[in-house]
């Protein structure tokens, strides 16, 4: 048995090894030859990852809504209020992407995304529309919560009932639509500084910039137009109301003044916004971001979530929830913005390393699951957030009357993200490569402490494994799966001729023939 189990075990570590070591390397280098990546276009990474991730949505969505938790959410939780509604309208955002490019006639994906994601888009708008999911907002805001500032949630509210209608046109919950539309323009266009408040005493402009983007995404669905309230609303973002190099910041006070500089993670989403807005003052703004947070260095290249010349801080921190980890400058939040946001102002110069970079780490699985998104995400609450954020983003097209600008080198990081696991995976498929061997010399099972316990830890290990990736946690079935791997535990003590157990076990080598 324990020979068995020890032959085993060398055949799922080569397997562990070939999923998890040499097919994301090798998937990523494959990707990395799609021109899509440097010009305009929907790449084959974003189709196969629709596919793979739409029906898993449409499960996680209804599961969410039934289970009522989030009206009992912390608001100091941010993860866990923000981004289950975050993530949902980033796929939202994605399927009408796709459907535009089907439209457009790329047939990639063999079955019109409207259809294919029919599904997924109801239980997802369903989802956003539970007044249960708003519990945050409420215990903020109170009953008005709809009609009172609350940027942040009337955004989602208003993108997630714009995309249905126009994937669906069913007409789902159309006059909630029209009334938060209507509103939230009047409210904006009558505040004094032209901001509003996401949550008490907490004034984000990239998120009134993403409302004004939402007013005028449902104005073809609603027959209305809010185009001079857009224009005026440009006001709020100008003169007194930028940083120190003329960009929007991060947070501003109740004067509507910056009470912060501007920040890579905030920047980068404006300028998913902008191009749609104010045009000519989009192309002002990225010129001035790229100029000051675009950096090349250790081998890697990126936005930087603080401007290089501030005083005090790290370049190695991780600052917050909408920010995420600051690793040598890079913000991780500003480099996958600023994908998008490089695609959509058309700098595939940009677009290119920083979509390279993230083939190489994403890790993306036989099973079509991108480990490291989904390890970012909120495990319990947002699980398919980081994969929903890579499809919205790499499915982005140049806006309207913006040139396309191509280039864009490889970053070495992107080399060495996919080269050096594929050599460790060399190393240890020639370890499991001896150990298999090695166990079929035996003669005889070795002696172990406790064989029976061993054996059951290795048996409820290796379930364990199985049951929760089929859960969907795959963190912690591969972290049971490593520990099946240790048992059993042989003994390593020398044997009288200073040979260990292991090899005085095993069957003599043939002779040498005589010459």
């Amino acid at each position: 048995m324990l020979r068995k189990i020890i032959c085993l075990n060398a055949i799922l570590a080569a397997l562990l090894v070939a999923a998890v070591l040499i097919y994301p390397p090798v998937r990523a280098l494959l990707d990395l030859r799609d021109p899509a990546l440097r010009q305009p276009g929907t790449p084959a990474a974003a189709w196969r990852g629709f596919h793979y991730l739409t029906p898993r949505f449409a499960a996680w969505a209804r599961a969410r809504r039934e289970d009522g938790r989030a009206a009992t959410t912390s608001t100091n939780d941010v993860s866990g209020t923000e981004w289950p509604l975050f993530g949902t309208v980033f796929y939202l955002w994605s399927v009408e992407n796709f459907q535009t490019a089907w439209d457009a006639g790329d047939h990639a994906a063999g079955v019109e995304p409207r259809v294919f994601a029919r599904d997924a888009v109801i239980a997802a708008t369903e989802l956003v529309t539970d007044p249960r999911q708003a519990g945050w907002v409420k215990k903020h805001w109170g009953d008005d919560y709809l009609h009172r500032e609350n940027v942040f949630y009337r955004t989602l509210l208003i993108s997630a009932l714009t995309a249905r209608e126009k994937l669906l046109g069913d007409k789902y919950q159309l006059e909630v639509l029209r009334d938060q539309v209507e509103s939230l323009a009047r409210e904006l266009d009558a505040a004094p500084t032209g901001l509003l408040l996401d949550y008490p005493r907490h004034c984000y402009p990239g998120d009134v910039m993403r409302a004004w983007w939402s007013v005028r995404r449902a104005d073809p669905v609603l027959g209305t137009d809010h185009s001079r309230q857009i224009t005026w609303a440009l006001r709020s973002f100008t003169g007194i109301h930028t940083t120190r190099r003329q960009l929007p910041p991060y947070s501003a006070g109740p004067d509507g003044k910056p009470n912060s500089d501007a920040r890579g993670c905030a920047n980068s989403y404006m300028l998913l916004s902008a191009p749609e807005l104010w045009p000519v003052a989009a192309r002002e703004w990225f010129d001035l971001y790229d100029k000051s947070y675009w950096q090349e260095r250790l081998t890697a290249a990126g936005y930087r979530e603080f401007a290089p010349d501030r005083a005090g801080g790290s370049d190695w921190t991780l600052d917050s929830v909408d920010a995420g980890p600051v690793v040598g400058g890079y913000g991780v939040t500003a480099c996958a913005f600023g994908l998008g946001a490089a695609r959509l102002n058309g700098r595939f110069d940009r677009a290119y390393p920083l979509t390279a970079e993230l083939l190489a780490t994403m890790w993306e699985l036989p099973t079509g699951e991108r480990l490291i998104p989904r390890l970012l995400s909120n495990a319990a609450d947002a699980p398919l957030l980081g994969e929903a954020a890579f499809l919205w983003h790499l499915t982005l097209q140049p806006a309207k009357g913006f040139p396309v600008k191509t280039g864009g080198a490889l970053p070495l990081y992107a080399e060495l993200a996919t080269g050096l696991p594929l050599l460790l995976a060399a190393f240890l498929l020639l370890v499991s490569g001896y150990n298999f061997a090695s166990a079929r010399r035996l003669k005889k099972d070795p002696e172990i402490t406790a064989p029976g316990l061993q054996i059951g830890a290795w048996a409820f290990c290796l379930g364990g494994a199985g049951g929760t990736w089929a859960t969907g946690h795959p963190g912690w079935a591969l972290l049971l799966f490593l520990a099946a791997l240790a048992f059993p535990r042989l003994p390593r003590r020398k044997a009288p001729k200073g040979t260990e157990d292991w090899e005085a076990n095993s069957a003599p080598p043939p002779a040498a023939p005589k010459v």
